[in-house]
Order: C-alpha cells, then sequence, then structure tokens
C-alpha cells in the first residue's frame, strides 16, 4: 500500500492487489449531515445527486455513455460523516475512471433548472424512506439518541430543507466543504500507481484550497427517550439504541464482538430465543455503530403488531440477562472467528478495499493492516467483555422507537421500557 499527496494537499491511498483485472476508486469528501447547518439539511445528499446531472465538459448522458463504453460503473453515497463518489473499470482505464470522477466534483454545473427538477427526485426519496418502517424505526431510534447533536440531522434532509435549497447555498456548501485538504483519493487492484498519480493531478490539481472541515459531533447526552410513529402497516418495528463506545478503542472491539454474540448472527440469542425459539420475528438482529466521540449498539425486530410487547419485553430480558451473566467462552471464541472470517472475505473485493483504506484515510488518518485488525479482535479477552456491559446494558440510557399499528400496546411499551 502506498499514500501520497498532491501539491494542494489532496491526500491519496493504493493498494495494488495482483491478480486482479480491474481497479475500484472512490472519491471521499469530509462533507456529511453532521458539517450542515439545521437549514442545510441534507445538502450533502443533494449535492452528489447533482454532481451526475452534467458538467461544463459533459452532459449527464455523456458521463453515463462514457461509463459504458470502458464497461465500467459510476456510483456515489452520503453518510452522516462524508460523501463518496466512486466506480470500478479495468484497471488499463484508470485514467479514464480519475478523469470523470474529478471532472463530476470539480466542473459540475449546479444549473437551476436541475436543481429545481432534482428536488422532487429527492423528496421521493424522502417520502420512499418513510414508507421504509424498517429504515424509519433506526432513523427515528438514533435520532433520538443523539437529540440535540449534529448526528441527529436525517442524512436525505426533511422534505421543507430540500424544498428551500438554492444553488447560491448549494454552492457554498461546496465551496466550504469541497477542498483538497478534505478530500482522500482511494485505489485498489489492478493499476498503474505512476498513470494514477498524472491523472490525479491532471483532474483535481485545480481543486482550490482552504481549511479543512472541522464539526464537533458525536455527543451523547444520557436519557430515557421514547418516540412512536402510528403507521397502517401489518408489522409493529422495534428499534433500541444503547450506549456504547467510540471507534478505534479497544472497548469498540469488545462491543464488536458482544453484539455479534447477541444478535449478531443465527446463533446469536436475539435470534435464536426471539425467532427460531418463540417465532415471533423473521428478521431480529444488532450490530454496533461507532463514530469519532461516541457509538451505540443497535437492536431490531420486525413482530406482528399484537407482539410488540411481547418482543420488547424479550429483547429487555435479555439485556437484562447479558448485563448478570455476561457471553460464554464459547459465545467469545465464536464471534470472534465469525467476525475475522467475514473481515478477511470482504479483503476480496477491489471495491471493498478501496472503500475501507479511503474511509479509514479521511476519517482516522491512518490503516490497520489485516494482521493487526486480527490481532485487535483476538486480543479482547472475557474481561474486557465484562468491562463494557454496565455501559451497553445500562436501560436508564435507550433511546428506543416504534413504528406501526401500536396503539393497543402502547401504555405496555412505555410501561416496559421505564422499567
Amino acid at each position: 500500500m502506498f499514500s501520497y499527496k498532491l501539491p494542494n494537499g489532496m491526500r491519496v491511498v493504493g493498494e495494488s492487489m495482483p491478480g486482479y483485472r480491474s481497479v475500484s476508486m472512490g472519491v471521499f469528501i469530509n462533507a456529511g449531515s453532521v458539517y450542515e447547518t439545521e437549514g442545510e439539511n441534507g445538502a450533502a445528499h443533494f449535492i452528489e445527486h447533482m454532481l451526475f446531472k452534467g458538467t461544463k465538459t459533459r452532459t449527464a448522458s455523456q458521463i453515463a455513455e462514457e461509463m459504458d463504453a470502458v464497461g465500467g460503473n459510476l456510483n456515489a453515497f452520503t453518510s452522516k460523516e462524508c460523501t463518496c463518489f466512486y466506480g470500478r473499470v479495468l484497471g488499463d482505464r484508470v485514467s479514464t475512471l480519475s478523469e470523470i470522477l474529478a471532472d463530476l466534483i470539480t466542473n459540475s454545473l449546479l444549473s437551476e433548472e436541475d436543481i429545481e427538477r432534482e428536488k422532487g427526485v429527492v423528496c421521493e426519496e424522502i417520502m420512499m424512506t418513510e414508507d421504509t418502517p424498517e429504515d424509519l424505526v433506526t432513523e427515528t431510534a438514533v435520532a433520538g439518541f443523539y437529540e440535540g447533536d449534529p448526528l441527529e440531522r436525517p442524512i436525505l434532509g426533511t422534505v421543507d430543507s430540500v424544498r428551500a435549497f438554492t444553488r447560491e447555498g448549494l454552492v457554498g456548501y461546496m465551496e466550504r466543504l469541497y477542498r483538497p485538504e478534505n478530500t482522500v483519493v482511494s485505489a485498489a487492484g489492478n493499476f498503474d500507481k505512476d498513470e494514477l498519480i498524472a491523472s490525479l493531478e491532471a483532474g483535481f490539481g485545480g481543486m482550490k484550497a482552504g481549511e479543512g472541515a472541522e464539526v464537533d459531533f458525536g455527543l451523547h447526552r444520557p436519557a430515557k427517550r421514547l418516540r412512536f410513529i402510528k403507521k397502517d402497516i401489518e408489522q409493529a418495528h422495534i428499534c433500541i439504541c444503547l450506549p456504547g463506545f467510540r471507534k478505534d478503542t479497544k472497548e469498540s472491539y469488545a462491543q464488536m464482538i458482544l453484539s455479534n454474540a447477541f444478535g449478531g448472527s443465527m446463533s446469536s440469542r436475539l435470534f435464536q430465543r426471539i425467532r427460531e425459539e418463540r417465532g415471533l420475528a423473521y428478521s431480529v438482529y444488532s450490530y454496533p455503530t461507532a463514530f469519532r466521540q461516541s457509538g451505540f449498539m443497535t437492536l431490531y425486530a420486525g413482530t406482528g403488531a399484537e407482539n410488540a410487547a411481547t418482543v420488547t419485553e424479550m429483547m429487555l430480558e435479555q439485556i437484562d440477562i447479558l448485563k448478570r451473566e455476561g457471553v460464554t467462552e464459547e459465545e467469545l471464541e465464536r464471534s470472534k472467528k465469525q467476525i475475522i472470517a467475514g473481515f478477511l472475505m470482504a479483503q476480496e473485493s477491489t471495491s471493498a478495499r478501496s472503500s475501507a483504506i479511503g474511509r479509514a484515510e479521511l476519517l482516522r488518518g491512518k490503516h490497520m493492516t489485516e494482521d493487526e485488525v486480527i490481532e485487535r479482535i483476538n486480543s479482547v479477552a472475557m474481561d474486557d467483555i465484562y468491562g463494557i456491559l454496565p455501559v451497553i446494558c445500562n436501560t436508564e440510557d435507550v433511546s428506543a422507537a416504534f413504528v406501526g399499528r401500536i396503539g393497543g400496546s402502547e401504555k405496555r411499551l412505555r410501561e416496559l421500557m421505564r422499567g
């Protein structure tokens, strides 16, 4: 793997993967929902859409045609912490991919006509999320967990905030955040390093330097928060967010293993107790999330409306058992093996490797080798698990959300969550 910095301050990280014919590339920018003001909410995601609408040198259809002509693909995503534009081509087309990505990011038109048209598209996307209860209940619970913090804001924004966007405001957001020192380009697969660097210098060299983005986010204020959204749908959707730990700490690795044993696999406690033994849910799981300053563990279940209180009670009972008894040695070792296997299998994709090294450089400013990651997972001992249980299993500091036909169960759900 190599690291390089362009003259304007943009960082480049790359990893050669012998035996592969393709190369994946990502342009990661510190421009996510946490970098928005309340009035800008959804701007990062909206700009992600807009950059595919045409540049000073290409129309939207020409962008698609040029990528199709080399058999490549191009896409993007926006998260709480960053925006990424990425693509994949055969190794001898790395300059083509680099040039198109640079064109999107540095030369997009953001025409008034396209902005007005895209507002409708993004508002439909927001409404689609509103009609996807699993996404809605998770977003609602996380917003409660980070109430008053930038992480509370939805990535897509709201219909009102999107409708209020102006070209001037969007250009201002880009000028503030789309800076070389705020950007990392990553590449993984079959490529020529010198060709890659030359193409990046040609494409991104004119990007105006400025100050990197700085924002304080991830402050969790301990409290018990409950939110109910009533929808006339068949299932009740339950999401509980428990406190966790910030990324890149020993505790965050212990949390990863604990979550896997609790609800991250088919052998996990939530899956076995709620789905296999009682048949009360098809989808039930847990997973950890870690940011720079804090983290949390999410529990989710979808069940019939009449079973919402029963499933919630079972989830809380399992949290209580976990707090009192911890995990077994068998669960600890099995979870380590599952996590390591999943990690190693993910390394077999150029897209996954490009994403991993790009995110690591942007969000942490460092990378870990496969051996270092495996060592950190294997080093988690039973004492580390017991050490985090009082934090994760603290049901006095919890954010829970319920979506569906829950009218008849709301009183009981409130009683259960109050303890």
